[in-house]
Parts: structure tokens; sequence; C-alpha cells
């Protein structure tokens, strides 16, 4: 099998770079007989659909996987805890009335709403093990407790990133499978780096990253 893995960041896989500086190439490596090939798409959804874009135009796989760090809503999961991201939406794509947010799906022009298209159980059972949960995709992180609150009046979403539901876009335009995993590395409030814990994040989603190349059958 052939996969693309996306991050945003070096250092969200720098233990996949270490990885790849021992198997002596700088954008692929092989696990368990698959080729592993890496995408620094940049931070953000508009690097993330222009990288992917210009990358799946001129390159072909079985499986893109995008993987991450997050902030989560949902106080009932733990700092460093490693989610599957099944639903991902564009938060901010709309328009504003007064108080009331009309989404981009209510304006007619587009989807909102990303969804992963791969099967979870047919290839890759380690998965089962994740929690599944929905995200929002924004441009700008929340660390307000207003707009907080005012997001997830009209989104019921469990945690946020700056990239999933871009990807889900370019892998659905390219009828590519896909998979987006992310760890927790902070809560979405008021923003306080002290209370974040980002190396433990980035320690357990590459560990489990490793655990399922490994698990994919030949």
């Amino acid at each position: 099998m052939k996969i693309l893995v996306v991050a945003a960041t070096h250092s969200e896989i720098e233990p996949l770079h270490s990885y790849l500086e021992k198997s002596g190439s700088k954008t692929s490596f092989e696990i368990n007989g698959h080729q592993i090939d890496i995408l620094m798409s940049g931070v953000g959804m508009v690097a993330t659909a222009f990288c992917m874009g210009r990358h799946l135009a001129k390159n072909s796989y079985d499986l893109a996987i995008n993987l991450g760090i997050c902030g989560s809503f949902d106080f009932d999961l733990n700092l460093g805890e490693v989610v599957l991201i099944t639903e991902d939406v564009f938060a901010e794509q709309g328009a504003e009335d007064g108080d009331e947010f009309i989404s981009i799906d209510k304006l007619g022009f587009g989807k909102a709403s990303q969804i992963s298209q791969t099967e979870i159980k047919l290839i890759l059972p380690t998965l089962e093990k994740l929690k599944k949960v929905k995200a929002i995709t924004v441009n700008k992180v929340h660390g307000n407790e207003l707009s907080i609150s005012k997001t997830l009046s009209h989104i019921n979403a469990s945690v946020e990133s700056m990239e999933g539901a871009a990807f889900f876009y370019a892998c659905n335009q390219n009828q590519l499978p896909s998979l987006q995993i992310r760890a927790i590395s902070n809560f979405v409030e008021r923003r306080n780096r002290e209370k974040w814990n980002i190396g433990k994040a980035i320690k357990n989603l590459n560990s489990f990253a490793f655990e399922l190349f490994e698990s994919i059958p030949k």
C-alpha cells in the first residue's frame, strides 16, 4: 500500500522525521512493506489545500493520513489522548446576519462538513480503540469565552485544528481514502500555554502512528 502522511509542521511528526533520517530519505520510508510518503503542508487550511492539490496532481496513493495536534472543547478528553476525527467542519465559512450565523450550506454556496471516506473496520482494526470525534477547522484558534460559546452553539464539536477540513476536502475531491488522527495538546479556553502539554501529545501521536503503520495488512 502507498500511503501519504500529511502534517502541518515538522514538530508534530518529529519522531517520524527521525525515522526518515535513519532510512536515508528525506520524504519517504517503508514499514511492513508499505511505502510512506511525508508531505509538510504548512499551517492553515489555505496552505493545506494548495499543497495537497499540487502534490496529488502528480502523485497517487491508496490512503492519506493527516497527523497533528489539536485543542479540545471536551474536558472529558485527556491531554495527550489520541483521537480519530471522522467529521470536520469549516466553522467560519458563511455569513453574519446580526447575531445569527448563516452557514455556507444554508447560503447555497458549498458544504461546510467534510467526512472521512475510509471504511475503518475493513482496513485498519487498530483504529477501533480510538475515540471518534467531530472537529472544526478554523483560521483563528479560539481563546475567548464568548466566541467559544457562540461557535459551539451552532456546531457541536469536540476538537479544533487549522487544517483538518481542508485535508478531508482535498482527499474527497481526489476520491482518496483518508484518515485524520490527532492528539490533544490543550483545552480550548482562555489562552494559557502553561496548561498545555504539546510534548505529550506529539509523543503519543507518533507512537500510535508507528503502531498503525505496522498493523496495516500487507
